[in-house]
């Protein structure tokens, strides 16, 4: 029996569905089956005696400091491959999705003589899975950018610049005040960029003191203070061919900034108590809540720092200055507590909502989620009401000048709102609809409600001018 398995090994070998590759030592291509043959559109001849890198699979290169693409064998260093998704280059370079084994082959003395891979075509499966994450992302459309909520005509000019941003190489900014979402913007370009494949790297530098930073960044040598008991890599290695996230930039001491200007202009870190420099490939994405140009002018930032960081700047907006968004907001952390908590609360009434809507939001888009957590523990019904409210919300404290006001004697905050966004879009229907974050039909049925008139409106908006 044993003789004609080893007679008949090829038969059975080519009635495999898997392609199946066998190389020696030097990645030379030995053997091939029938399946390999057909998922890869090269004919056995084509195949026996080339170099596996004619396949080139993306696990079988990297690239040295300078950028140049070397080859790196997994197999020959690990001495098996299990189970790991890679993409290969069809004779016709179309892309090939496989899934691979491998391990190394071995002679009666242990001696490895070669490697033998199997390779399960998932071009298809990977074809499904992109067609439904672009699905997901055409029903998403409108309400989240990679994480981020919001329609508003401020926000849609945000998403625009990161996306033409994330293409970039050069460093990043990201302004804005506390809780406006600097941090998913930062992953957001991460997502979208080149380096996605790399390490996101986020260091948050108003949490750290001034030696605690240095470590962080740069790592540091056994010895090098009381408690380095051994060597340690900072972020910025960690970083490597990936992006780092310096949050809080403005927070950063002079001292630490010198040695940051270093690093952007030389590409090269030293670790504290070492002076032997190391290459380092990071993309910089930095934020700030602080005003680094008032900063300068007080000498607490470094002017050529900023200007080397200040390349891209991306400024949030206040969640104040974007009051339509806060809808879309409310319905979607709404959802995420209702799964998290599984309590049956399905939304807001209308003038819990417009209490929201009236707040000025000092702590932005994490206050609101506070907020609303709050609520999610006091309310036993089905709705969130005013009562449910922190009382801060429902007084009107700490409200700014972009806020609208208070209502008066019978006229609701829904009232007012509409009024304002009337005059703000010169009666244009639509464009007050978007500004409040309502269809048409609804923006009809509250002038109906309130018995306004856009044109009376119009005319009194030209009176106050005259």
């Amino acid at each position: 029996m044993g003789e004609d398995v080893q007679q008949y090994w090829k038969v059975i070998v080519d009635t495999m569905m898997d392609g199946l590759l066998v190389v020696d030592t030097e990645g030379t291509i030995v053997s091939v089956n029938r399946a390999m043959e057909e998922i890869t559109g090269y004919s056995r001849e084509e195949l026996l005696g080339r170099p596996c890198t004619i396949l080139d699979c993306d696990m079988c290169f990297t690239q040295d400091p300078q950028g140049k693409r070397i080859k790196h064998c997994g197999l020959f260093e690990k001495g098996r491959v299990v189970r790991r998704r890679c993409r290969l280059k069809r004779k016709d370079s179309r892309p090939l999705y496989v899934l691979k084994n491998a391990v190394v082959l071995r002679d009666a003395e242990g001696r490895v003589i070669g490697g033998v891979e199997t390779l399960t075509d998932l071009t298809d499966l990977v074809a499904k899975e992109r067609r439904i994450a672009e699905l997901q992302e055409v029903l998403r459309a409108g309400e989240s950018f990679h994480g981020i909520v919001g329609k508003s005509p401020s926000m849609q000019a945000v998403y625009e610049l990161i996306e033409n941003a994330a293409r970039s190489e050069a460093p990043i900014i990201i302004y804005g005040e506390s809780g406006t979402g600097k941090e998913l913007v930062a992953n957001a370009i991460h997502r979208l960029g080149p380096r996605s494949k790399g390490p996101l790297v986020k260091v948050s530098c108003a949490a750290l003191n001034e030696s605690l930073l240095e470590s962080e960044l740069f790592g540091h040598v056994k010895g090098a203070f009381t408690g380095a008991d051994r060597d340690r890599r900072g972020r910025f290695e960690a970083a490597h061919k990936g992006d780092l996230f310096l949050d809080e930039i403005g927070d950063i001491p002079l001292k630490t900034q010198v040695k940051l200007l270093r690093v952007l202009q030389e590409k090269e870190i030293e670790r504290v108590g070492d002076n032997t420099p190391i290459r380092v490939d990071v993309r910089i994405l930095a934020a700030t809540h602080r005003d680094l140009e008032r900063m300068i002018q007080e000498g607490s930032f470094r002017e050529d720092l900023f200007y080397r960081l200040n390349v891209i700047p991306i400024h949030l907006p206040p969640l104040r200055e974007r009051t339509e968004d806060i809808p879309l907001l409310v319905d979607h952390f709404v959802t995420r507590l209702r799964a998290r908590t599984e309590k049956a609360i399905h939304g807001l009434t209308e003038p819990a909502l417009e209490a929201l809507m009236a707040y000025s939001w000092p702590g932005n888009i994490r206050e609101l989620i506070n907020v609303l957590e709050y609520a999610f523990v006091v309310c036993q019904e089905d709705l969130i009401d005013v009562a449910h409210l922190p009382p801060r919300i429902c007084e009107g404290r700490m409200r700014g000048p972009a806020s609208p006001p208070l209502p008066h004697s019978g006229e609701s905050l829904e009232k007012l709102r509409l009024i304002e966004a009337l005059k703000k879009t010169g009666g244009r229907r639509g464009e007050a609809a978007r500004l409040l974050g309502i269809s048409r039909v609804t923006l009809w049925k509250w002038l109906k409600k309130h018995g306004l008139q856009v044109e009376a409106i119009i005319r009194d908006v030209a009176r106050d001018k005259e």
